[in-house]
């Protein structure tokens, strides 16, 4: 039997759920790096099971702005940080944290741009101290990369030529050429045009942002949520996810 034969019989196995009876809207709150995976294979998952995805792309401080707005959310895929948050508030089902993959993070260049030597912490030291110009985010990655230039002991040096863009366009500005480098997660820096990747952060230097789901306490459609869950983790999404630059992570508390 082939693998893609293998990989279709899990999916319908996978998907299996008598509990949903016809189709949903799901409304999907999501980071970037799992949003490019719904784009590649979203479709295989509304003709499987007949629902249909509203996917939203943002950063948890657009999903806390939504969420404090009562915008209406089914599934919510961030930082597992942020969605430890909203457990503990009551905003998303505790029993339904599940995380799906996890991305290191890396250094972004333009695409046909000399790659620096980022390959050891002194070379990445010195790769951010001639750089004209970087940028890292605010939250996630970027928290992290704020603490490595301070144990760096940079932080000041380069702070005039840092830039944290609100939104999670690091590459974007890289591949546009306003930036020099980006220093963001690598799956990111592998799905958007225009950039190359230079390498990952030296190993002691290295973080991975886990990126985990969890249904909303308000979703009036907490099953077909689950369905999508089930298939973040499943046979069809993990080559995907691999191929995006991230690890995927078993399974853990789905809804049933």
């Amino acid at each position: 039997m082939s693998f893609m034969s293998r990989a279709l019989i899990a999916l319908a196995v996978v998907l299996a759920h008598p509990g949903i009876a016809g189709a949903a809207d799901i409304n999907v709150w999501t980071s970037r790096a799992i949003a490019t995976v719904l784009a590649e294979i979203g479709p295989q998952f509304e003709r499987a099971t007949g629902h249909r995805l509203h996917v939203y792309s943002g950063l948890p401080t657009d999903f806390e702005r939504r969420l404090a707005a009562g915008d209406t959310v089914d599934l919510i895929i961030s930082g597992s940080a942020p969605i430890d948050t909203w457990i503990k508030e009551g905003k998303i089902v505790e029993t339904t944290r599940t995380e799906i993959a996890r991305s290191g993070i890396g250094v972004a260049v333009r695409a046909g741009a000399r790659k620096p030597d980022v390959s050891s912490v002194d070379a990445f030291k010195r790769a951010l101290l001639d750089a004209k110009s970087i940028a890292f985010l605010r939250v996630g990655s970027g928290l992290h990369i704020a603490g490595v230039l301070e144990r760096l002991g940079i932080a000041e040096t380069v702070t005039s030529k840092v830039t944290r863009p609100e939104s999670d366009i690091v590459s974007e500005l890289v591949a546009r050429g306003e930036v020099e480098l980006g220093l963001v997660v690598m799956t990111q820096i592998l799905t958007t045009p225009g950039v190359d990747l230079a390498g990952p952060l030296p190993s002691e230097l290295q973080s991975y942002i886990v990126f985990t789901a969890g249904v909303s306490a308000t979703s009036k459609v907490p099953a077909a949520a689950g369905q999508l869950m089930r298939f973040l983790t499943g046979p069809i999404a993990i080559p995907v996810i691999t191929a995006q630059g991230m690890e995927p992570l078993p399974a853990g508390r789905l809804l049933r």
